[in-house]
Order: structure tokens, then sequence, then C-alpha cells
């Protein structure tokens, strides 16, 4: 009797992480690959499926009711400032109870919910690396991290109720690649602003080694909570530096109104908000990730700035050429 193929969900698979994770699913040949999202997803292998329905919906639950799944990571959470607080709450924290419920319901073995470094939040009083333990304080400043704190809460939580389900969250440093988060954005603009007086320490991480970092957390017996780092941090203007471009220094009481009205006019997608990622660090200890789950970046800043900045992937294809082979890695289930 033949072997059955283990099958992988991926929710938010319309996202460009959730892209580039169903394509390095797809190669192995032991894998069946399920997308679950309401965006398209260009370019799409043949053999991944993808589910255009929302994952709030009854209609989601008919993939774990008639497959047998073994592994679900849930990449499907909303990050954009510009949506609306209502929208933002019940697509993440229902979505995630939902995926969490579908788990213990129809006996899903493992979850990896990729939540983010931000949720611990810029502040002077900063150690010089945030563990795993530190208090969760990124929405003091910035609303809009609610949502994604109490994903994490409800995940971490989750770990005690259902210890027959080994969940993982991973919380990465600031990523850069063909995405439209608040870094990349950052870095996109043609002078980026930086506050007078201010060099903050930051730590950036290129695409690709978070989709590494996702495959290793799915290695059965792995469990907890893990910060994901790549390259040494380094200063805000040294990282600018990289892009070619030259900072805009603003002093401190005319930044925030520079960079909001910029923001309301579409003109920057940097709300300003996360400002205060130009006055404090907030440096992750990547001990953990490196000790458990075997996680080494294989992408240095200058690479990770480069795949923020070419436009053949940013302006949608997915996979352009590449100055080095992409390390290979493997989900293994069971």
């Amino acid at each position: 009797m033949a072997r059955r193929k283990s099958l992988v969900v991926v929710t938010g698979v319309g996202g460009r992480l959730g892209q580039l994770l169903a394509r390095r699913l797809h190669r192995q040949e032991d894998m069946e690959v399920a997308g679950i999202d309401r965006r398209a997803f260009p370019r799409k292998p043949a053999d991944v499926e993808h589910f255009r329905i929302d994952i709030r919906r009854k209609a989601a639950e008919d993939l774990f009711r008639t497959r047998q799944v073994d592994v679900i990571f849930h990449l499907g959470l909303m990050h954009d400032p510009r949506q609306g607080s209502g929208e933002h709450h019940t697509w993440n924290i229902r979505g995630t109870q939902q995926i969490l419920e579908f788990a213990h319901r129809y006996g899903v073995p493992k979850v990896v919910i990729l939540s983010t470094g931000d949720v611990y939040g810029p502040a002077g009083d900063n150690p010089a690396f945030i563990t795993e333990d530190a208090p969760l304080l990124g929405a003091q400043r910035f609303a809009a991290l609610r949502d994604l704190i109490a994903v994490d809460m409800t995940a971490q939580s989750w770990f005690w109720k259902h210890p027959e389900i080994e969940t993982v969250v991973l919380r990465p440093a600031h990523i850069l690649g063909a995405t439209h988060n608040a870094v990349s954005n950052y870095l996109r603009l043609p002078r980026p602003p930086v506050l007078m007086g201010f060099d903050p320490m930051m730590q950036v991480i290129h695409e690709e080694d978070v989709v590494a970092a996702l495959l290793a957390a799915a290695t059965p017996g792995i469990r907890g909570v893990f910060n994901v780092v790549g390259p040494d941090a380094l200063p805000l203007r040294t990282l600018i530096e990289v892009t070619g471009k030259q900072p805009l220094e603003l002093p401190h009481v005319v930044l925030p109104a520079v960079v909001n009205r910029l923001f309301q006019m579409r003109f920057s997608e940097f709300p300003a908000a996360e400002l205060d990622y130009l006055r404090y660090a907030a440096t992750l200890d990547g001990a953990r990730a490196r000790e458990i789950l075997r996680f080494k970046h294989h992408y240095g800043v200058r690479e990770a700035v480069a795949a923020a900045l070419r436009r053949d992937i940013f302006d949608g294809a997915v996979e352009g050429p590449r100055k080095k082979a992409r390390p290979r890695a493997s989900v293994r289930v069971g």
C-alpha cells in the first residue's frame, strides 16, 4: 500500500510569505499543499490547491472535516494599519480561534503561527536583547498591534489547554522582501526620514529566511515561542546607507506631522504610529531558535535590503533571479 502523502494547510497563501512557503512545500514529493486565502495566488503551482474562502466562515471547515491535515501554517493575519479596527479584530482574533478550533476538533497534530517581533514594542528602557518571556508592550503606542498581541497570547494559552497539539509561535525581526510591511515600505521611500539625535539599532531578516524558520518550526517535537532573527543588528542610518539613499534628517517635533500627512495622502505606507522605531531599539534574542529549531539565517543585510528594493519582485514576479542558491529545507511530519 502506498504511503499517504502529508497534507499541509497554509492560511494567507495569497500573501508574499504564503506564496513563498507554498512553493517551497510543493517541491517535496511526499507533501500535498492546500492554501486558504480570499486573495488570488498568481502563478500558483498546478499541484497546490487554493481555496478562495474566508477562514472565519463555515466553508473553511470542510477542508479539515474531509481531509486528514498534518500541519497548519497560520500566516493569514492582517497587518494593514489602514483597515478598520473592527475588521482587524474579527479577522485576526476570530480567524485564529477558528484555526485552532479546527486543529483540536479534527486532530491536527501541529500548528505554526507567524506572529511578529513587533509585539514587544520599541522603548528606551528595553534590554539589549529581548527574550521570549519579555512582556508584550507593542500596543502601548501603536494600537493596531493589539489584535496581533491578542493572537500571540491566545496561542500561548493554547499550549496549556491542548498539549496534544504541538503549537509554535514565531516572532521574526523586521522582514524585508517583496512585501508591503512598514520597514520595507520605509526603505523604499526616496529619502527615508530619521530623527535628529536618534540612531537606534535595527534588526532585519530576509523573507526567505523567515520561510526557512517556518519549515524548521514544523519539525516533530518542536513547540513553544521563538524569536527569529537574521544578521546582527546595525544602526538605522547604516541600514539606510545600504540602500544607497540619503536619510532625511528631521526634528522630532516635525516628523510625526509630516509622516502622518504622507500616510493619509497615501504617499507613504509607513504610519506615524511606528515612529518609535526611529527612536528606540527593540532587538530580539534569537538564541532559543538557534538552539532548538537549529535555525540559521542564510541572507545578509545587503541581500535583505536588495529583496525589498528589487523592482522585479516588488512589482509582482514571485521569483526573480538570485545571486545565491536558496538553502534547502524540508518539513518532516510524523
